[in-house]
């Protein structure tokens, strides 16, 4: 299912939002700050994000406004969630890009009609056009990536590669997968063509280039 991030200062709602979660399959991982959720942000992205408003370090509108800001982090859904009742409170939260609100006191029946709704949502409307590994992020459908909050300028294959790396995040493409899916030939063993686009890929995406990782003998992969 899922991988779900919650961020909730109230140590009893955090836990009764994080056991149901967990309940209907979802992977859960609750931070109660906004320092804490941008911490474990630079590890892994999550599915969806669920933001309480009221937080000790900073609201969940702030936190709102630094995820939509950041090419790397503006796909990921976000459920509001508050015990401001009043209108104009929803349409703040909605202007600023949440995709759903959820008044507090909530059912948790509500919590998880309101995730999956969502889930269902994004899922449809991204369908592999985005893709975001750390700090790196891909637009298919405009065809730009985004390494540290800054565009990179791609060659064509160089763009293609990336994208075939990141589709398939932790497994292991050979060269000869690589220059199949990328070139449209078969591999040359003494060909350098993947390696040197490699080479030129790590180079462009700067520090993020480190999670390109060379598996000797065998080709490369990306985490």
């Amino acid at each position: 299912m899922a991988s779900i991030y919650v961020v909730e200062d109230d140590t009893d709602i955090r836990e009764i939002e994080t056991i149901a979660l967990k309940n209907s399959g979802h992977s859960v991982s609750d931070f109660d700050s906004g320092k804490a959720f941008f911490r474990k942000l630079e590890e892994k992205l999550p599915d969806l994000a669920i933001l309480d408003i009221m937080l000790p370090d900073m609201d969940g509108y702030e936190i709102l406004k630094r995820l939509r800001g950041n090419p790397s982090t503006r796909r990921i859904p976000v459920i509001m969630v508050t015990a401001k009742t009043t209108e104009v409170d929803m349409i703040k939260g909605l202007d600023m890009g949440a995709d759903d609100y959820i008044k507090k006191p909530f059912s948790v029946m509500e919590l998880i009609t309101r995730v999956k709704a969502v889930l269902r949502r994004t899922m449809e409307e991204d369908n592999g056009k985005f893709l975001t590994i750390g700090e790196v992020f891909l637009d298919n459908e405009r065809h730009v990536v985004y390494a540290d909050e800054k565009p990179v300028e791609l060659t064509f294959k160089e763009y293609e590669l990336l994208k075939l790396l990141m589709a398939n995040c932790g497994i292991v493409m050979t060269r000869e997968m690589i220059m199949h899916r990328v070139w449209g030939t078969e591999f040359e063993g003494e060909s350098r063509t993947v390696d040197m686009h490699i080479k030129t890929l790590r180079q462009k995406l700067g520090d993020s280039g480190n999670r390109i990782k060379t598996v000797r003998n065998v080709g490369y992969v990306m985490e």
